[in-house]
């Protein structure tokens, strides 16, 4: 059930005066999962629910594009070490099929915006600085270098290095963005001298885009120039003297302008193996999951949870229960989940069994018609089913998929005479009514206690007869599902003279 309280995306809404302007962003080095997926959401519920109350509301994303590569992840190439400090943007793209590095990220993940129905402007931060746009800002934080310094010194705890600058040239010869250091700065000209570790020394033109900011003063400089009013980031920046703090002050104390509203929110982890991390392997795409769940469900998860709090993201069987929860939902998390008004009113659990029985289209139809699902949307029946294969294929534990078997298995060879009897009294029993689920189910426990058996061995009967397994969906709904004639069969068979 829906929580009484207001929505925390409601209570942000509320508290804002104005026109609002919701950034979120991320750097695009390695796959876009499901964990990054949190940031975006949050921004699209909180832009929605200022549209919703009546306030003008812009959504914009940035994309890191100008950050350098700082590794050779384990999912790179080893021939990738060579760009290693040049900006994401300049590097091709190491599988050959997009213009950059970054665009070889970005691109799946726009178009998991585009399915998850969320349309920001985008900015991409290679083009940000090339067009000029960061040419002031730039400016003034090379004339106000010492302040800023003072500023993160004192706000992290940390001394800076010796000839620290909140500027980064980019080498022309190196191609690197982060090993250079500033000799002289020019103002009148837009530029800086440096000398590069790699030996070179040159002059970069910063209203060209010849180079970029520091994170701690890119993120607070980024705010000004795209007028930015609220922004969701992980909790790991809001700690006591992380980027946040530092960005505060330098938004007010150098560029004069009020930090936006701040929105933290906690990370997702995949549930038994920690945090999501490209990197480190821990990680589904985003474009993965949207294959296996509804989109409007991966929305909701992250929508029904207040920002600050943990999600710990269970693809497998929690999955189901999430995609229940959502097939049942009201209120105000659903309403700014929801994403279309097509819906399949076959639940996600009972499509698991159905698709597993059917061996096409035409007779997954026969098989939900079985089971007392008539009116059905063609088209949201498909996407359904089509991410019921693919969580089958993908995150589905090992218990949960089976296979109805064409023959008797030779398993039912096992059967003690009591399980036979059910088989048979059972067998009857569908010759009467095939068509009621929760009535045959409980059939299944009023003949063991007639044969004298317990129920479990009775159940396992079914399922040895049926799928050569000992477990597998729940009965009643599953027999109904099959076909009575073929159920009936294959239950006398394995009885055999039982009469």
């Amino acid at each position: 059930m829906e929580e009484t309280r207001i929505h925390w995306a409601d209570v942000i809404a509320h508290a804002v005066e104005g026109q609002q302007v919701i950034a979120t962003g991320i750097t695009p080095s390695g796959n876009i999962h499901v964990g990054n997926m949190r940031e975006v959401v949050t921004a699209d519920a909180i832009f929605r629910a200022i549209e919703d109350v009546g306030k003008a509301a812009r959504l914009i994303y940035v994309a890191d594009t100008y950050d350098p590569l700082r590794t050779v992840y384990p999912f790179l190439p080893a021939a990738c070490k060579k760009y290693v400090g040049m900006p994401l943007s300049e590097i091709p793209d190491p599988f050959g099929c997009c213009s950059s590095y970054a665009e070889h990220y970005l691109r799946p993940f726009s178009e998991s915006l585009g399915q998850l129905d969320i349309n920001p402007e985008v900015y991409r931060a290679d083009q940000m600085y090339k067009n000029g746009l960061y040419t002031d800002a730039t400016k003034v934080a090379l004339e106000r270098r010492d302040v800023i310094a003072d500023i993160i010194e004192s706000v992290s705890k940390r001394k800076l290095p010796a000839g620290w600058s909140p500027y980064n040239p980019l080498c022309e010869q190196c191609r690197r963005i982060s090993s250079a250091q500033i000799v002289e700065h020019t103002p009148s000209r837009s530029s800086v001298q440096y000398r590069c570790q790699c030996g070179a020394e040159g002059v970069a033109d910063y209203s060209r885009g010849q180079g970029k900011l520091a994170w701690r003063v890119d993120w607070p400089a980024r705010w000004k120039i795209l007028g930015v009013t609220i922004e969701p980031f992980g909790k790991d920046h809001a700690v006591a003297g992380g980027s946040y703090d530092t960005g505060q002050r330098i938004a007010r104390e150098v560029y004069g302008y009020p930090p936006p509203y701040p929105v933290p929110y906690g990370h997702i982890h995949l549930k038994g193996r920690g945090k999501m991390s490209s990197s480190k392997g821990v990680t589904i795409t985003i474009s993965e999951m949207l294959e296996s769940a509804p989109a409007d469900v991966l929305r909701y998860m992250i929508i029904k949870t207040k920002p600050e709090k943990l999600i710990d993201f269970d693809p497998g069987l929690g999955l189901l229960t999430l995609v229940d929860e959502f097939d049942h939902g009201e209120g105000r998390a659903f309403e700014l989940s929801r994403i279309s008004e097509q819906s399949c009113d076959v639940p996600f659990k009972h499509m698991v069994t159905a698709i597993q029985i059917a061996n096409d289209c035409d007779e997954l139809v026969q098989v939900l018609h079985r089971s007392g699902y008539n009116a059905l949307d063609t088209n949201a029946l498909k996407k359904r089913a089509r991410n019921v294969r693919n969580w089958l294929d993908r995150f589905a534990p090992e218990f949960v998929k089976f296979q109805v078997q064409r023959s008797v298995p030779v398993q039912v060879k096992t059967l003690t005479s009591g399980q036979r009897k059910a088989l048979a009294k059972l067998a009857a029993a569908l010759e009467t009514n095939s068509s009621d689920p929760e009535w045959l189910h409980n059939e299944v426990y009023a003949i063991s206690e007639e044969v004298g058996i317990d129920s479990r061995d009775a159940f396992k009967a079914i399922y040895l007869s049926l799928l050569a397994k000992t477990s597998g969906p729940r009965a009643g709904w599953f027999l109904t599902s099959l076909s009575p004639e073929f159920v009936i069969a294959r239950f006398k068979e394995a009885a055999g003279d039982m009469s």
